[in-house]
């Protein structure tokens, strides 16, 4: 038995590692659970105990079994699992790094939406959030296997 976690809350952890779903919605698991105020109870546990981070309204990070004490995920994955893959895309000098044009790590990941704005710290970055009216130009990549949307190139020249 995994010190910390009850049995439902092991099967739960295992089936979402076992289908590799590092983010999860409240969908992929209400099966485990007899009531919506059942599954809210144990998703508040899960965060209490470091297990899970919350990314959005109806998604979460699985923090996996063999992190000890942090873990971290790419950035430009987790602002794709914030917008769900749409309406957003990933500026700024984050954007400016990933096309080589600086070397700087940024401090700080700037995302672009039409809905979200402000900062937050998530899984260890901090993110800051900018409304715009207008969409720049932007492209799809992916790191790991994962889709993100960001800035194009050109776009992402203004920031040198």
């Amino acid at each position: 038995m995994i010190k910390g976690l009850s049995d439902k809350e092991i099967r739960v952890v295992s089936f979402l590692e076992l289908e590799e779903k590092r983010f999860f919605s409240k969908k992929d698991v209400r099966r485990f659970f007899k009531s919506k105020s059942d599954m809210y109870k144990y998703i508040s546990s899960f965060k209490r105990k470091g297990r899970v981070v919350r990314i959005n309204k109806d998604k979460y990070y699985l923090v996996p079994i063999q992190a000890q004490n942090r873990w971290v995920e790419h950035p430009f994955i987790v602002a794709d699992e914030i917008f769900n893959g749409k309406n957003y895309y990933v500026g700024g000098k984050a954007a400016a790094n990933y096309w080589d044009f600086i070397d700087q790590l940024p401090m700080v990941v700037e995302v672009f939406s039409s809905t979200r704005q402000g900062a937050k710290t998530i899984l260890g970055t901090k993110f800051r959030f900018k409304r715009v009216r207008k969409l720049g130009e932007f492209v799809s990549q992916t790191i790991a296997g994962r889709g993100f949307l960001i800035a194009s190139k050109r776009e992402s020249k203004k920031w040198i």
